[in-house]
């Protein structure tokens, strides 16, 4: 019979059966989990390949019907999840609970810990939009489409970071935190499977073993092949750009200026397969190896800029838009633009191209990176876990953008670059600013360097999410002989950004991956209210004396 003190205060639940294959194929898996998400992602695929007119006119339809009705529900959603983080970071008793057994410590160090955090967050994304978003923001934003700033003019700078800033900043971290808390939680302290369907324990208890848990989890393996796909595809489109700045050959673009598709198949075959080699040898291994080397070479292109590029410029940028956006958080957060009045449309729009696009893409890249955070951060307390996922990758993110970002905003606003890096393809602008900043030497040398940091990203950020896919497969277990199956998700992973990157490029990804995401936010949604009511539930049991974690059970039972 279960602890239960005189005032009847139950114990946490401390046991989710998942049943697992014991033999065949797929021996360790969950075959109502696997087989499904395999046969929704071969159909993705299948549909895109074979039928690439009605995929893109679905697409489309999509574009301008789905995503416009649950843009609210997008933007709302994520402001909740960080004042859910705010909650639990600042509130005392909440901060010192444990991702863990009481005085267990951490499995890796803190500089491993926060590469890794940054690597498999958002490290290729961010090299695409160093420079594309705030160049992006320069040209046209709210500000901007209202008439209040002019584009591209030295009073744009201000609004542009602020725009940058409020999407690669905490809506961002908070939602990986969020999730990441809510499955090691329960993982860690109560012995539940490492998997999605466990951080809704504390609302639903053992219906999770069940068929709503498998719908769960189904639900996250689909969004995080989007969200990944996503990612892939703009480090692939950069990858094949930068092969062709450093002299690789005319056949890797198409006449257009953008990858061909020679070129995306070879370049999909080499970064799939070395994610995959990368897979098969485990976190311990493989990952931390690649993101420490992504974090040295990271930081060694931050030098470069911190010394060749617009220093005290940038030093600028950073303060003004930290202090904006701090200012001003709370409210962006909260707007939702209306197509009435004269601007109506136009800030509709952009709202969906950006704020909503972010929103959707951290919700569905959420359970690949949330599981992978929960999975290097055992042992540390809440608070330490919050502060350090969300407040120090952020303020990277918001030096990387000022820097190169602000570089290249300089030199167009000098009359030095006259365009030529504002006016390029969002996947060469990074490459555009090196041709205008240094001599054409050294910045093929460092076009180089470019090309290699975004293949470490690529296979860091795929690698993680194979072995993320198999451990939500596998009930939660992530050892084992899973070979055939990484195998599987990462030729789906290159086949489902192939087809799409040829159906309709970016956007046909871009749009997929939006409507994919939205089934897992209403989880993300649920997610907010079971950790809030593991830890409360947990404060009281400590009060009352009532064990909260499964090896304090396990020894009082003794």
């Amino acid at each position: 019979m279960p602890f239960q003190n005189d005032k009847g205060i139950a114990p946490p639940l401390i046991e989710l059966p998942i049943r697992t294959a014991t033999r065949g194929f797929y021996d360790g898996f969950s075959r109502e989990v696997t087989i499904p998400a395999k046969i929704i992602v071969s159909l993705l695929i299948l549909w895109a390949i074979f039928f690439p007119v009605s995929a893109s006119d679905t697409l489309t339809a999509a574009n301008s019907t789905i995503i416009s009705s649950f843009a609210g529900w997008y933007v709302y959603l994520v402001a909740a999840v960080m004042a859910v983080c705010a909650i639990l970071a600042i509130v005392p008793h909440t901060g010192r609970l444990r991702i863990g057994a009481p005085g267990e410590r951490p499995e890796f160090s803190r500089l491993s810990w926060f590469a890794m955090l940054f690597g498999a967050g958002i490290g290729i994304g961010l090299l695409t939009y160093s420079t594309g978003e705030p160049l992006a923001h320069f040209s046209n934003n709210p500000e901007i489409i209202r008439g209040a700033v002019d584009e591209r003019s030295t009073e744009a700078v201000r609004s542009a970071y602020v725009y940058t800033f409020l999407h690669w900043g905490f809506a961002a971290w908070c939602t990986y935190a969020l999730v990441g808390l809510s499955i090691g939680y329960v993982a860690y302290r109560r012995g539940l499977p490492l998997t999605i369907r466990s951080a809704l324990a504390p609302l639903f208890g053992g219906t999770m073993s069940g068929v709503a848990g498998h719908l769960v989890d189904i639900v996250a393996v689909v969004a995080t092949i989007l969200g990944v796909a996503v990612t892939m595809a703009l480090g692939v489109e950069q990858f094949v750009i930068g092969l062709s700045r450093i002299g690789l050959g005319g056949w890797l673009l198409a006449p257009d200026g953008s990858s061909s598709i020679a070129a995306i198949v070879v370049a999909l075959g080499v970064l799939v397969g070395a994610s995959t080699l990368s897979a098969l040898s485990g976190v311990g291994k493989g990952i931390k190896w690649l993101s420490n080397l992504n974090l040295g070479l990271s930081f060694l292109l931050l030098l470069l800029f911190a010394v060749a590029g617009a220093g005290l410029f940038a030093l600028e940028v950073l303060g003004s838009g930290l202090v904006d956006y701090l200012g001003r958080l709370v409210p962006l957060s909260l707007t939702l633009f209306s197509e009435q009045g004269a601007f109506g449309e136009q800030l509709v729009r952009w709202q969906l191209d950006w704020s909503v696009f972010y929103w959707a893409w951290w919700i569905a890249f959420a359970p690949f990176v949330g599981m992978f955070i929960a999975r290097i951060s055992r042992g540390r307390t809440i608070r330490e876990y919050v502060l350090g996922v969300v407040l120090v990758p952020s303020l990277v993110c918001f030096i990387w953008m000022a820097l190169l970002g602000g570089t290249a905003i300089a030199l167009e606003l000098d009359g030095t670059a006259a365009g030529s890096i504002v006016d390029a393809a969002m996947a060469d602008q990074l490459y555009a600013t090196l041709a205008v900043l240094l001599d054409p030497g050294l910045a093929l040398a460092v076009s180089g360097l470019i090309v290699l940091l975004l293949m470490t990203y690529l296979v860091t950020s795929t690698d993680s999410a194979i072995l993320i896919i198999n451990t939500i497969n596998g009930a939660g277990d992530g050892e084992g002989e899973r070979r055939r199956h990484v195998l599987f998700w990462g030729s789906a992973l290159a086949l489902v950004v192939g087809s799409m990157l040829v159906v309709g490029g970016i956007e046909a990804i871009r749009i997929t991956m939006i409507i994919g995401a939205l089934p897992f936010s209403f989880v993300v949604a649920l997610m907010g209210v079971a950790i809030l009511k593991a830890i409360g539930f947990d404060l009281i049991r400590q009060r009352h004396g009532v064990p909260t974690t499964a090896a304090a059970l396990a020894d009082d039972s003794a």
